[in-house]
């Protein structure tokens, strides 16, 4: 019997594919019960804690924590630096690739030079910029509780 060498990455694919709908599957249920869950504790009477469920506490939390990362990295001081060290390192990378691969310097100063030129500018950029710090956050304080359902009256 001959196997087809393209039979392997088809069927890795394949699975590949496979994996993710049963993975989805499976997720949608367990939110499902999840939900039931948090809706049984309502109609019971009951408030349910952020812990119930974990991973919408954990979405709010991080969409806070990435709201005071985008007022920190919001300054283009450090974005701009970043992109200069960088344009010039793969400025000098593409100089070294270039040299030893082609044997031509002249080229390899022209290509690479020209992404270190853009690279130093880049950096001379966030030298020119002024610096904002960033916006001082609120202390975190915790949530006030609910309050306590009153208990319905007797009929003796």
């Amino acid at each position: 019997m001959i196997i087809s060498p393209f039979l392997i990455p088809v069927t890795a694919i394949i699975g590949a594919f496979v994996y993710a709908i049963i993975k989805t599957l499976a997720y949608s249920r367990v939110r499902e019960l999840e939900i039931r869950e948090r809706i049984a504790m309502i109609e019971r009477g009951l408030v349910p804690a952020p812990e119930v469920d974990p991973r919408g506490f954990d979405h709010a939390m991080s969409r806070l924590d990435a709201r005071a990362d985008r007022t920190y990295r919001r300054t283009s001081t450090g974005r701009h630096r970043r992109a200069g060290v960088t344009m010039i390192g793969v400025g000098f990378g593409l100089m070294v690739l270039i040299a030893f691969t082609s044997g031509e310097e002249s080229v390899a100063i022209g290509v690479g030079g020209f992404l270190v030129v853009i690279g130093i500018a880049f950096f001379i950029n966030s030298l020119i910029e002024p610096y904002e710090p960033p916006l001082p956050q609120r202390p975190w304080s915790p949530p006030t509780p609910p309050p306590t359902p009153a208990e319905p009256p007797r009929r003796d």
